[in-house]
């Protein structure tokens, strides 16, 4: 039976975030994931890396100057898959005034310490920038944040661990874990052949997002209050809403707000809703209201009201936010919350509640700190200065990788070689060197190799839409081929 310092349920991104720091660290380190990396809240989110700028309204200025002060952070270590973005909010009557726009707006400009995104500015959108939207919108802000590849930012993470010694296992169920003479004792299964496995670990981290609560009530047995607020988020992806490179925040009367942002694939990423939820989180999927609730909040501001049929896509995901009794599901706080459980004599566990993906890695390190004073600390924060793979070249490398690759296969088109750039940064040219045959819209038999070998995908859903967004390009027929492919090299 392997023994581990640290064991990790869960391979969101506060999962292999943590996975990575600790890793890094020297401890040794074990995470189990029943699905695939990512594949839960992880990978439903609005792929912003941002401050969030409506929690001004809600007073919480620990977390919003924390995130933004990430985004550079993350950008730095990352700027393949984080890219800078700027948002045009425009000014509607009758709602927020320009006042109260202008000091949130300019709080957010220095409370995070920016220092390379450039600042806020008024913007005319009697011109370009406003062209899309309709005729009654004229003036507004135009303000920084960045977007990511959420899922990317999961693997990319977990493969980091793993190059620093981490045991990584994907598509296994923790299906008990019991304290037994100072250590875990954590029984997990292989989902796909049955095999179980007993291992051992000092320190265990609850980190299963939406299934938290399940795992304290299932695997650890424990009969204990409900800690964790489920609340839905859904989105639709529809036909490109316009030219240019900016996204859109647009306030709504309800006072909520939603993006509309450039997305894969030639079309726009609208969203999101917040809902309560009570179901599976497996089971949640975009309801007919929420999507109503999107095209009517867009079609408030877009000229060209946004119909059903504009809809290529849709997904939706759950949110585990620490319940903290907030009476709407907008206003609970999006902050996260570290609860370490273990007399004197026993193996501790550490249950995280909450959380998002823009301050991932703070919440990693605040884990540290709590497994350092059960197992003794050791290193010092480490991961914001670290390149994740693939991400070891300047903020304004991209231009210089793309043209790179393009000397290297130049058979290829220009989009795949921006997506490409965009997903492996200077990963892509080792995949370039043995790219094989062409599968489909670029996608190659050596990229897939790669996403096999080294990024834990095993099924043709992991490749199409959380290692990439080809399932936007894919028809059925095309993913039904590629899973055969996968199955046959298996």
């Amino acid at each position: 039976m392997r023994t581990f310092d640290v064991a990790i349920i869960g391979g969101g991104i506060n999962g292999c975030g943590i996975a990575r720091d600790a890793a890094g660290r020297g401890y040794s380190v074990s995470l189990t994931e029943q699905n695939d990396l990512g594949s839960g809240t992880s990978s439903w989110s609005t792929k912003l890396i941002h401050g969030g700028l409506r929690y001004l309204e809600h007073y919480e200025f620990r977390l919003v100057r924390e995130a933004l002060a990430e985004r550079e952070v993350l950008w730095g270590i990352a700027p393949h898959i984080v890219r800078p973005l700027r948002f045009i909010l425009p000014l509607h009557s009758g709602l927020r005034p320009a006042w109260l726009l202008r000091a949130g707006l300019f709080l957010y400009d220095h409370l995070g310490g920016r220092k390379r995104l450039p600042a806020t500015q008024p913007v005319d959108l009697g011109g370009p920038l406003g062209a899309p939207l309709k005729d009654t919108f004229r003036r507004g802000f135009e303000y920084s944040d960045a977007r990511v590849d959420d899922t990317r930012l999961v693997v990319l993470n977990a493969r980091d661990a793993q190059i620093r010694g981490a045991d990584i296992a994907v598509g296994t169920r923790v299906v008990s874990a019991r304290r037994e003479d100072g250590l875990w004792r954590i029984v997990r299964r292989d989902l796909r052949t049955g095999q179980e496995e007993e291992i051992a670990a000092r320190f265990l981290v609850n980190a299963a997002g939406p299934w938290v609560d399940r795992v304290i009530q299932g695997p650890l047995g424990r009969s204990e209050a409900k800690h964790v607020r489920l609340v839905q988020g859904s989105h639709i992806v529809v036909r490109k809403l316009y030219e240019h490179d900016r996204a859109y925040i647009f306030q709504n009367a309800d006072g909520r707000i939603i993006f509309a942002i450039p997305y894969a694939n030639d079309t726009t990423l609208v969203g999101t809703t917040d809902r309560d939820y009570s179901g599976d989180p497996a089971e949640v999927a975009i309801t007919e209201e929420e999507t109503q609730y999107l095209l009517d909040a867009a079609s408030e501001y877009f000229a060209k009201p946004l119909r059903r049929e504009d809809i290529v896509w849709t997904f939706s995901g759950v949110r585990p936010l620490f319940d903290d009794n907030a009476s709407a599901a907008q206003e609970a706080t999006r902050d996260y919350v570290l609860k370490t459980d273990g007399a004197s004599g026993q193996a501790p566990v550490l249950n995280i509640f909450g959380g998002k993906i823009t301050t991932y890695r703070k919440l990693a390190e605040d884990a540290l700190k709590e497994i350092g004073q059960h197992l003794g600390s050791r290193g010092r924060p480490w991961t914001g200065s670290a390149a994740l793979p693939g991400g070891d070249f300047p903020v304004d490398g991209v231009a210089e990788i793309e043209a790179r690759l393009t000397r290297m296969a130049p058979h290829l088109s220009a989009a795949t070689v921006a997506r490409m750039v965009a997903a492996y940064g200077t990963d892509a040219p080792r995949i370039a060197e043995n790219l094989g045959h062409d599968l489909g819209h670029g996608l190659h038999e050596g990229e897939l190799r790669w996403m096999i070998e080294h990024e834990w995908a095993r099924t043709a859903e992991d490749v199409l839409w959380r290692r990439s967004k080809l399932g936007l390009a894919f028809t059925a027929d095309e993913a039904a081929a590629l899973g055969a492919t996968m199955a046959a090299t298996a």
